[in-house]
């Protein structure tokens, strides 16, 4: 099991930057041995991946929308992922969930084990 907390969403105007947060927890397995990924959901439109880092951070991968804007990181010693975006659009409005795959790296919903809540990411004009 494994617990993800999102944190750093927010109301940020179109070009403007965030900087989103994961912390994961287990008492049973360790952070370094699960991929980690982004997804974000519009209001009523479905999840989509935006990123997603390998086990060890060595690869990353991010959907076409975000690239360029995204970084995602992460930093196995404190059991924590990120999320920099910069030159944010309207389009980026939604919550943003961040997941924890038992696999290197994946891009799709179907791969991740556990997700967090999600966090409030409102981009306005």
């Amino acid at each position: 099991q494994v617990n993800l907390v999102e944190s750093g969403g927010g109301l940020v105007q179109a070009g403007g930057s965030l900087r989103l947060s994961c912390a994961a927890s287990s008492r049973t397995s360790s952070f370094s041995g699960y991929g980690m990924g982004w997804f974000r959901q519009a209001p009523g439109k479905a999840r989509e991946f935006v990123a997603a880092i390998s086990r060890g951070g060595g690869t990353t991968s991010y959907a076409d929308p975000v690239k360029g804007r995204f970084t995602i990181s992460r930093d196995n010693a404190k059991n924590m992922v990120y999320l920099q975006m910069n030159s944010l659009e309207r389009e980026d409005t939604g919550v943003y969930y961040c997941a924890a795959a038992r696999r290197p790296i994946a891009t799709m919903t179907v791969a991740y084990d556990y997700w967090g809540q999600g966090t409030q990411v409102t981009v306005s004009s």
